[in-house]
């Protein structure tokens, strides 16, 4: 009658073990189903800001190119004559002028 004992207790204990592993690996399915989840949102976040980026790269190759080009307008005017030297120095005065204008203006502003 003892071995019964033994068998029928050995036989619930692992019962709760069998209940407490499906219980175990239904809680990691769960938890790894969210990682899963989460990790192909990361994907698509991180494959939007690779094509926003990739779109930047021809805005700033398309300013280098406007840059490039006013340097190049700017250099001809001053090695060009004394007249295109002194138009480019007013311009460049000018625009210095008018730069500390406006800061002192928008200082004034915030006060």
């Amino acid at each position: 009658m003892a071995d019964w004992g033994r068998a029928q207790s050995s036989g619930a204990v692992e019962e709760i073990l069998d209940q407490e592993n499906l219980r175990m690996a239904d809680s990691l399915a769960s938890k790894v189903t969210r990682l899963k989840s989460l990790a192909l949102d990361i994907d698509r976040d991180t494959e939007d800001q690779n094509r926003y980026l990739d779109s930047m790269d021809t805005d700033f190759t398309s300013m280098t190119g406007l840059l490039t080009g006013s340097v190049k307008r700017f250099s001809t005017m001053a090695r060009s004559g004394r007249d295109h030297r002194k138009l480019l120095c007013g311009v460049a005065v000018s625009l210095v002028v008018i730069f500390f204008i406006l800061s002192y203006l928008l200082s004034r502003a915030r006060t």
